[in-house]
């Protein structure tokens, strides 16, 4: 950078690379609108006020300009699209900055998978910033693909874009001073710490806060998100496609508390993107639900940006980035023009620069199956009662039943009338021919199965079904794919989507991606399926760290005693 030039143009000596003039510009310090020019060099904020030369000049007629919007939480995997199509759909709409928790692909290829994703995003003209997975894997209750201790960990510490450690998602490993888990920590001692602690209070929040950690996303009631900032934390509100509690927690959203919130999305579908929007849909919510426009626009950047100390964004400021987005009103966000370290790369809806071609290289073979038939399948009667997962509508917590179970030969059947379905979860990373077994009420299936590579955070194959006949149809159309998304009835593939990339990411466009995901949540539903987003509600029921049941290849999981199931 010549600092010369750069002071020049901040003093108005010399013309400004870029001057935008007769903006309304949201001061995010201070939550005031003022009228100013403002003056871009080399890729920075020269300066606001009364600049008249530009080698650029833009009349923005008074539209509103505000910093780059920062999702501080997200898992780009789950939007099916490689991070090329990712950019290409959010920053039109004003998403400059998120920060990514690499723990899904990382659980499926290790290192390998974390460069991978940086590697993609160097090109983008977005910033991808990366904490770096604190639980791979996320517990010993499961077989992941791959495993990072502190020490592998510290390879990917100084990696450009690191910038901390990502969701801490073993709470009783933080409180019980587990020694693997306490090294990762150290590693990361001075540096963000993000958490994960669903339903965590008292005692042992207390000891899981004394480890440093910073900010919690899981949050589903005002009492506990009021405990969790009383003890010092961050407020992540998160409002995704299948975990939402933007309603929930913005009453806590007041003028002594909202320096410490902000918004994220943690898990968005790629049509849940293109429909709504990423973070940008959440501020636009919120400002439906009350909050001023202002205020929702700082939860979106300044203090996410403080939150993870990123010093040049979230503000429209002299020295800071020139990342900016020229909005029409405050109230619907629609950007009309978004500008990338001072450089135009969307306008009216559409990215106006190239992205480079997708391709997964040598992450594109990784579902590796034992050999198994239907009969692996056959879940086993106990007794007349069995553990049944049940489904929350518009959350990934989920609660354990013992239901009274149909069963025929020693085995337990779906009982489709009382809506309690076969769920399985098969290994798919060292074909160990492991198979977890179960049972969950909330689909609603009449019939056929539903099967997915995405399962988190192991990402082995999961299917819920009406028979094991379709549940084992449906999972080796994903082997066939090597990775993916299928519906099966009566032994026939309805439809499917490749996810050859780990088994999470697509290597088509945004467009083609879309369409099939909407297809199968349309054939889903012609088979009876509830959820509106069937596929990512059926990836959350392998998460063995998120209240009350969950299924692994391994078996039922109780979340709450953290121990497998007899």
């Amino acid at each position: 950078m010549d600092i010369q030039r750069l002071l020049a143009a901040a003093r108005g000596d010399t013309p400004a690379d870029l001057l935008l003039v007769n903006a309304r510009v949201v001061n995010t310090f201070t939550a005031e609108i003022e009228k100013a020019n403002v003056a871009v060099c080399q890729g920075l904020v020269a300066g606001l006020g009364d600049y008249g030369q530009g080698k650029e000049i833009i009349d923005l007629r008074g539209k509103y300009l505000i910093p780059g919007l920062i999702d501080g939480h997200i898992h780009l995997e789950s939007s099916l699209l490689s991070p090329a199509e990712y950019a290409r759909m959010v920053v039109p709409r004003g998403v400059l900055s998120v920060v990514t928790d690499f723990h899904e692909i990382a659980n499926v290829c290790g290192l390998a998978g974390i460069k991978y994703m940086l590697k993609c995003a160097e090109p983008l003209p977005m910033d991808i910033f990366g904490m770096a997975p604190s639980c791979v894997p996320a517990t010993q209750l499961e077989t992941a693909g791959a495993r990072l201790d502190a020490e592998e960990l510290k390879e990917i510490t100084d990696l450009k874009n690191m910038i901390g450690l990502g969701e801490m998602m073993n709470f009783p490993g933080v409180i019980g001073g587990d020694p693997g888990v306490w090294a990762k920590l150290q590693l990361f001692r001075g540096r963000v710490i993000d958490g994960h602690a669903p339903g965590l209070t008292g005692g042992a929040l207390n000891a899981y806060l004394s480890a440093g950690i910073h900010s919690d996303h899981e949050c589903t009631t005002i009492d506990e998100a009021r405990e969790k900032l009383n003890g010092g934390m961050h407020l992540m509100i998160r409002e995704g496609s299948s975990e939402k509690s933007l309603d929930a927690l913005l009453p806590l959203v007041t003028d002594q508390t909202f320096k410490r919130c902000f918004f994220v999305v943690d898990d968005r579908s790629c049509a849940d993107l293109l429909r709504d929007g990423d973070v940008d849909a959440v501020v636009r919510k919120a400002i439906d639900r009350g909050l001023d426009p202002v205020r929702a626009i700082q939860m979106a950047t300044i203090n996410t940006a403080e939150y993870f100390r990123l010093s040049r964004l979230g503000a429209l400021a002299p020295g800071y980035r020139a990342n900016l987005v020229v909005l029409n009103d405050l109230r619907s966000l629609e950007a009309s023009m978004v500008f990338y370290d001072g450089k135009l790369v969307a306008e009216d809806g559409k990215l106006v620069i190239p992205t480079p071609a997708v391709t997964g290289g040598a992450l594109c073979h990784t579902v590796n199956i034992k050999p198994f038939e239907v009969g692996s399948l056959r879940l086993a009667a106990k007794g007349k009662t069995a553990p049944v997962i049940e489904i929350v509508p518009d959350q990934i917590i989920t609660r354990k039943r013992e239901e009274a179970v149909r069963i025929e030969d020693g085995f337990v059947q779906p009982d489709i009338l009382r809506d309690i379905l076969k769920l399985v979860v098969v290994e798919r990373h060292r074909a160990t021919g492991n198979v977890g077994r179960g049972l969950v009420r909330g689909f609603g299936l009449k019939k056929g199965a539903l099967a997915s590579s995405v399962a988190h955070d192991s990402h082995n194959i999961i299917a819920v079904g009406t028979n094991d006949g379709d549940i084992l149809a449906a999972i080796r159309e994903l082997e066939r794919l090597q990775g993916g998304l299928s519906v099966a009835c009566e032994g026939q593939i309805l439809g499917s989507l490749a996810l050859p990339i780990a088994g999470l990411l697509s290597e088509e466009p945004l467009g083609t991606v879309v369409q099939k995901l909407e297809e199968l949540k349309t054939i889903a539903a012609s088979l009876g399926c509830i959820p509106a987003a069937p596929f990512a509600t059926l990836s959350f029921l392998a998460l063995p760290v998120i209240p009350e049941l969950r299924l692994t290849d391994l078996g039922l999981v109780d979340v709450m005693a953290f121990k497998l199931l007899e």
